[in-house]
């Protein structure tokens, strides 16, 4: 690469992407691959092994080994929670999202999430997705949409409360200024954390 697409590349916003991984082995590398080949590149990508028990732990120091990108973390056990705040202190980026280890994504979602960060100065961005069924288990497709809507922190608010539209307290499917999340961690020991810890996230003041 040249010294002036190198420099061009600098100057592009860093996102970092957290993903929490454990015994996922089966979705691991369809996951880790489509958040490789998003056509936003300049990514820092850290996967979470959360004290797997099986091959993903292998997995994912296959992955650094092929991409410079990508940061891991071998951990004891800790649940959800912990995984994704482990890798919240470490992540340096400008924006952060987070994809779950039995999830994939579509190959421009985090460019058109980051362009609509960028186009309306909101903290974060949030996009539509799909489930599918494999082997009685429900595997999130995270994808994007052409249409934008822009919502105060009170709107998005009442719809959280409401279960209306598709922002709902996910993690996984949004983008977020690192500024937000700058002294916001995730509640270790509690199921539906998301549900717990993101109204948090709109309620803060800019």
């Amino acid at each position: 690469m040249d010294s002036t697409a190198m420099t061009s590349q600098d100057k592009k916003p860093l996102i970092s992407v957290i993903v929490p991984i454990f015994r996922v082995e089966k979705y691991l590398e369809k996951c880790v691959s489509s958040i490789i080949s998003q056509t936003y590149s300049n990514l820092e990508i850290i996967l979470v092994d959360d004290g797997s028990d099986d091959n993903c732990p292998t997995i994912c120091d296959n992955f650094q080994a092929k991409d410079s990108r990508i940061k891991v973390i071998h951990k004891t056990n800790g649940g959800l929670s912990q995984a994704r705040n482990y890798g919240l202190r470490i992540a340096t980026g400008d924006f952060i999202g987070f994809v779950d280890g039995d999830d994939w994504i579509e190959p421009c979602m985090y460019e058109a999430l980051l362009s609509a960060l960028l186009d309306t100065g909101a903290d974060i961005a949030a996009c539509n997705y799909h489930k599918e069924s494999t082997d009685s288990k429900d595997i999130q497709r995270i994808a994007t949409s052409s249409e934008r809507h822009l919502y105060s922190s009170e709107e998005a608010m009442r719809m959280i409360l409401s279960l209306t539209g598709f922002i709902r307290t996910l993690v996984w499917n949004k983008l977020y200024r690192r500024s937000l999340l700058a002294n916001v961690f995730f509640t270790e020991g509690k199921i539906y954390e998301d549900t717990h810890g993101l109204p948090r996230l709109y309620a803060t003041p800019k």
